[in-house]
């Protein structure tokens, strides 16, 4: 039986999102799968009415995740904005297993996302024998959300061009997407709703028009505000995805997880833990799911190069990859950091010395 990379979250969180549902009498918006109470234990954990454990897909702010669900028990859009790294697309897709049960209805916004995948497109083979017809008319995730009655996800809303995100404006209005060539209109049907996701810190991002946002109900994620919460995701993912990818997790994973959370949170916040010295922050955003990247990359080579020992050597070229995107600016800063900080604290001594071979 062929093995799937990775499986949709409905699918993975099956066993979870059954048990939820089996004992959920809450009431339910229409076409919804679970309650906005259930759907918030979904996301969060918590323990279904039959003792199955809900795993929390998410840690953070309660208050967040409840807003977001109560945005999507209205006609009004979702936009989940956030630094790159705080989960957005996580929580988007969790957010649509656990309310439409599918989160497959999904156009990923990019420079070159035009009209027609965001509306609907044509297959030409058709329309030059037939003519404009519903045969030939090739529906997007957007039109079949409309016309299902489910959640529909854009991805990285702000990457696309400011005249493409526009084409939302009617969709999420009038809750309509007009076809003049079949002298139709698509209404959506009771359940249907978008939930959008998008950043402001990359370059070559265009800001929506205020007439799109004020279709949005804006739910801000945070990075984590605490060391130990921070710390605890990482473990969390970092645990879930070695046992995904068959890798083996040596004892010291939390141990090199904390030191790596901390040199991110360092450069990231421009200062030491304690606070006594102030440092340059590099261009990069050093997020919490750059540092599951960096530990997932340092297993990997632990397990096929290193004999299974989790090493800062296993650590140092991932490490560098994510505090380096500009070789001149972030190279000084890692130098300057090295130097003045990791230098003298002796448990950091093994990171001190691969970093610096790395640079």
């Amino acid at each position: 039986m062929t093995e799937h990379l990775r499986l949709p979250a409905e699918l993975t969180y099956k066993a979870e999102l059954d048990a939820l549902k089996a004992g959920d009498d809450g009431q339910r918006p229409h076409g919804w799968v679970l309650s906005p109470r259930a759907a918030v234990t979904y996301i969060l954990g918590g323990t279904a009415r039959d003792g199955t454990v809900i795993s929390p897909k998410y840690v953070g702010n309660r208050r967040l995740i409840e807003t977001a669900v109560a945005t999507l028990a209205t006609d009004r859009a979702l936009l989940l904005l956030g630094v790159p790294g705080t989960a957005k697309s996580w929580v988007s897709e969790h957010l649509a297993a656990a309310i439409a049960g599918t989160s497959t209805l999904l156009i990923q916004c990019t420079a070159g996302t035009d009209e027609n995948q965001i509306r609907y497109g044509w297959n030409y083979a058709q329309l030059l024998a037939k003519g404009p017809s519903r045969e030939a008319l090739v529906p997007t995730p957007l039109l079949r959300a409309m016309e299902t009655g489910k959640l529909c996800r854009l991805e990285e809303l702000t990457r696309m061009g400011s005249d493409v995100q526009d084409t939302l404006i009617t969709v999420l209005s009038e809750k309509m997407l007009p076809i003049p060539e079949l002298n139709e209109i698509t209404y959506a049907e009771r359940g249907f709703n978008v939930i959008a996701t998008a950043n402001n810190r990359d370059k070559g991002v265009n800001e929506l028009s205020s007439a799109l946002k004020r279709r949005f109900n804006v739910v801000v994620l945070p990075l984590p505000s605490d060391m130990d919460e921070e710390i605890a995701i990482v473990v969390r993912r970092v645990g879930e995805m070695a046992r995904a990818l068959d890798l083996p997790a040596p004892r010291n994973v939390a141990d090199e997880v904390k030191r790596v959370v901390a040199i991110f949170r360092e450069l990231r916040s421009g200062a030491t833990l304690d606070g006594k010295t102030a440092l340059k922050t590099p261009t990069g955003s050093l997020s919490t799911a750059e540092a599951i990247a960096v530990m997932i990359g340092g297993l990997s080579h632990a397990a096929f190069f290193n004999d299974g020992d989790l090493a800062p050597e296993s650590l140092s070229h991932s490490l560098l990859g994510a505090i380096v995107k500009d070789p001149v600016q972030d190279q000084a800063v890692l130098g300057e950091y090295l130097e003045t900080v990791l230098k003298k604290r002796s448990d950091f001594s093994r990171y001190y010395a691969a970093l610096t071979d790395a640079l």
